[in-house]
């Protein structure tokens, strides 16, 4: 287990501290962890039916990230006016609704510039932060389009659970960000003396949210290996179609899908082993409870990153019942009979990357559109300690309080 351990503090520390190295070296660095992980698999243990079911599970993952990014790539907003606090809420709203139609990757690209554009005469640091609770990571509590969630799908999880078992925490969570967030916007449009004027949107590139319709409806309703044959059709064709202008406006760059791509082939391969040993000894962790599953999911998940965090705590939640993850039938036993941990490791993963840049992939792009874009976006520890830590912690122990205490 020690490349995964070593692979994730790589790509927690290097982006911030090591960023120039990072980028020119992040694909070496996560294909010679996966390439260590996965030689031993095969010829020490013989055991190369598991890495191909990895694989697999890989190739699945990332068409689909990346079919929804590419697609999203291709819509551009436009907005002119100047946003009120009442209007600000409701977009942040709005935005997150669409996080979980598109991915929070894909939202957030979308919709961080008319963001700017909107508050342009009086943006602030809590503009990225709550940017970044709201549509890069709460976002995407409902619908499995995009990570850590859709690791879930891939290994079993029914597409609609997720909605239909965490609705009623994810509505408390939004809430409670929304209402906080309108007391600030509130006392900086004071401030700012700022002159209420109409907003005018324009869409182009519209016919792509059509496009992404039909890679959901592909998501839910056709088969494993045809699903992701027909999205990888459909986002080709749609970038096809879409005029190059649109993404030149949206200054659409396939280098984050890339690298995205390169993390979680490390990720896939270094967690092998992983998975196996807390299939086999989550019970030596002390890890029992819903609280304890919510809490430990989050605190790695904010630290790290929330994917193989997701994964981890849910190959020792069903290890704790003598069921393996890579079992089909044992994960569908698994949400049938011990939901309520599975509801806890979903929140955590989801919510608690918001707590820091390095806790999500969207956090860090929105940070650089907006330092691009010549405002200052608060640093890491300004992050943590000023936003992040007095909002999101009060508000999760307010979750807890209310749907995992016992």
């Amino acid at each position: 287990m020690l490349p995964f351990a070593a692979l994730l503090l790589t790509i927690a520390i290097a982006p911030v501290l090591l960023r120039e190295s990072w980028h020119k070296q992040h694909v070496k660095i996560c294909a010679g962890f996966a390439a260590l992980t996965v030689s031993y698999y095969v010829f020490a243990l013989g055991s190369g039916s598991r890495v191909v079911h990895a694989g697999l599970e890989y190739a699945s993952f990332i068409i689909v990230v990346g079919a929804f990014f590419v697609t999203a790539g291709g819509i551009h907003l436009q907005v002119r006016g100047r946003g009120t606090p009442a209007f600000n809420t409701v977009f942040l709203f709005g935005g997150a609704l669409l996080g979980n139609v598109l991915g929070t990757v894909g939202a957030s690209m979308v919709l961080i510039r008319p963001w700017i554009a909107l508050n342009r005469n009086r943006f602030a640091a809590f503009h990225t932060v709550f940017f970044i609770f709201v549509v890069s990571n709460i976002g995407g509590v409902l619908l499995p389009i995009g990570p850590p969630l859709l690791l879930g799908y891939v290994k079993g999880v029914p597409f609609w659970w997720v909605a239909q078992r965490c609705w009623s925490p994810w509505v408390v969570t939004l809430g409670a960000i929304l209402i906080v967030f309108y007391v600030y916007d509130r006392l900086n449009h004071r401030r700012a003396d700022s002159k209420i004027t109409e907003e005018k949107w324009r869409c182009a590139g519209g016919s792509n949210f059509l496009a992404m319709g039909a890679m959901l409806a592909c998501l839910i309703f056709v088969p494993a290996g045809w699903r992701e044959l027909f999205i990888a059709v459909i986002a080709a064709a749609a970038y096809r179609l879409t005029a190059a202008e649109i993404r030149q406006r949206n200054e659409f760059s396939f280098t984050p899908l890339k690298e995205i791509a390169w993390i979680f082939l490390g990720i896939f391969g270094t967690m092998i082993p992983v998975l196996d040993y807390m299939e086999r000894h989550a019970g030596d962790l002390g890890i029992r409870s819903d609280l304890q599953f919510y809490w430990t999911t989050g605190g790695l998940s904010a630290v790290l990153d929330n994917a193989p965090a997701y994964l981890t705590f849910l190959a020792g939640a069903m290890g704790l019942h003598g069921l393996s993850i890579d079992d089909a039938q044992h994960l569908s036993e698994f949400v049938a009979r011990h939901d309520h941990s599975l509801i806890a490791i979903s929140l955590g993963a989801t919510c608690f990357g918001a707590l820091t840049y390095i806790g999500n992939g969207p956090n860090l792009l929105v940070k650089a559109i907006v330092e691009h874009a010549g405002l200052k976006a608060p640093g890491f520890f300004g992050y943590l300690f000023k936003f992040a830590l007095p909002v999101l912690i009060p508000i999760f122990v307010l979750v807890s309080i209310l749907f995992f205490w016992k």
